[in-house]
């Protein structure tokens, strides 16, 4: 407990000097998740623990052995539900991305076929410490730690730059440069896929999620806020980031790309198309986007 007031507190001076976590020179920053079980709903099948709830996060974790599906649902003050497949045994960081207000938790186990039932469930009022927790922390969807190798290439690449916007360029040119379109990943993904950074770090090749988790795990560990958003680019189910910007505050889906010029932040198409004129165009125009879910 004392331990996450500290770092709470550390938190808020950062913002008082206008800085978030850390600018500028590339220094590593994981702020933690944890169940504390100060706060809990516990059964003997599973635990929700929304101890940190003010830190942008809840940790869920289905005790027992199953073959069966799990799922969790987080439904927020804007009445989106997001759903989440559960693995068995272990704790995951669900973010609490709809910002203050009230959060119903819920977990469920497969019965037959699309059916499912109830196995706990929370409502819980959230009030943040600040607007950023949910985009500063590892996640189910983003799960990084220290020694997560995009983690340390980024500190690599960003060890000389001058200001936040400096490591978004840095970070987003070597994803694009460094990274390949897996097409025949993209044809057999199947529902709950999560991105495993270290593997696609190795491959050098991923589908539009691996880029984003990517660069979101890179960005967030040199503290930078990132959004990873999950959404539709005409009838396509896409990813992309957004990042925050001292001077500019959230830009939704944008990259400061040239020094003059802002562009929609889509490291994949970006990657797959070798930054052509038109796939730069129709990357710029936020009306070919529309942002559904963001983690």
């Amino acid at each position: 407990m004392r331990r996450r007031i500290f770092l709470n507190l550390v938190f808020a001076i950062f913002l008082a000097l206008g800085i978030c976590a850390v600018d500028g020179n590339a220094k590593t920053v994981i702020y933690p998740t944890e169940a504390t079980g100060e706060a809990a709903e516990e059964n003997d099948q599973c635990v929700i623990d929304y101890s940190n709830c003010a830190d942008g996060y809840v940790m869920v974790k289905y005790k027992e052995k199953t073959s069966k599906k799990i799922k969790a649902q987080v439904q927020g003050p804007n009445s989106s539900t997001y759903t989440y497949t559960l693995r068995t045994g272990k704790f995951e960081v669900l973010p609490l991305t709809e910002g203050n207000g009230n959060y119903t938790i819920t977990v469920f186990v497969n019965v037959e076929g699309d059916s499912y039932a109830t196995v706990s469930s929370v409502d819980t009022s959230v009030k943040l410490t600040n607007a950023f927790a949910p985009y500063i922390r590892p996640n189910q969807y983003v799960n990084y730690t220290k020694s997560t190798k995009v983690v340390k290439k980024a500190q690599s690449l960003t060890k000389k730059c001058k200001t936040d916007l400096d490591k978004v360029k840095k970070i987003y040119q070597y994803v694009i440069d460094k990274y390949k379109y897996d097409k025949k990943k993209a044809s057999t993904v199947q529902t709950g896929y999560l991105p495993n950074l270290d593997s696609v770090y190795k491959k050098k090749k991923g589908i539009c999620f691996d880029y984003a988790a990517i660069m979101t795990a890179m960005l967030r560990s040199q503290g930078v806020p990132t959004k990873l958003v999950v959404g539709y680019t005409g009838d396509a189910y896409h990813a992309w980031i957004n990042v925050y910007s001292k001077k500019k505050g959230w830009i939704s889906g944008a990259i400061y790309f040239n020094g003059k010029k802002w562009k929609l932040m889509d490291p994949t198409f970006a990657s797959t198309s070798k930054s052509s004129k038109s796939i730069m165009k129709y990357i710029g125009n936020g009306k070919n986007y529309k942002a559904k879910y963001s983690y």
